[in-house]
């Protein structure tokens, strides 16, 4: 591998900690152990992917996929999750992850991919439509804990 190569592959359960670490990047912190659960219960999923990025022996971003079955749409892909190091960004890390991710969904025989992306990210958005990615909506987002309610 020369300097700088990126490495692409799929992420493994040892993987965890740096995954955790970039998360917290993201807005998303977890602690090792979390994150390792998390990793462990998508390991071996075929409707779900996580890939990362090594550039001189370290992660410098990761990407989880997923395929998702909508009575209204039918069978699509989605990027649930993207981030890349500072310091690494603008270094085709980001989009490499997102090739990875459209080669899966395309194998599993989608056809579309959709990514969600805060509109407080603004850095992102003009990323996405550099790779291709067109703007279809803003919307609200809403979320509910479930907590005890089984």
């Amino acid at each position: 591998m020369t300097r700088n190569e990126i490495v692409i592959r799929r992420a493994a359960i040892g993987d965890a900690a740096r995954v955790a670490a970039l998360s917290g990047i993201l807005g998303y912190p977890a602690d090792d152990d979390t994150m390792q659960g998390r990793l462990q219960r998508l390991e071996g999923r075929q409707d779900q992917v996580v890939f990362v990025a090594v550039m001189n022996g370290e992660i410098v971003g990761w990407i989880h996929g997923a395929e998702h079955d909508y009575l209204v749409a039918g069978g699509m892909g989605e990027i649930c999750g993207l981030v890349v190091a500072e310091g690494r960004r603008s270094s085709g890390v980001g989009r490499r992850l997102v090739e990875a991710v459209e080669r899966w969904a395309a194998r599993r025989g989608l056809e579309q991919i959709s990514v969600r992306s805060n509109i407080v990210r603004t850095e992102s958005h003009p990323f996405y439509e550099r790779v291709g990615y067109t703007r279809l909506k803003t919307q609200h987002t809403y979320r509910k804990a479930l907590g005890s309610q089984r």
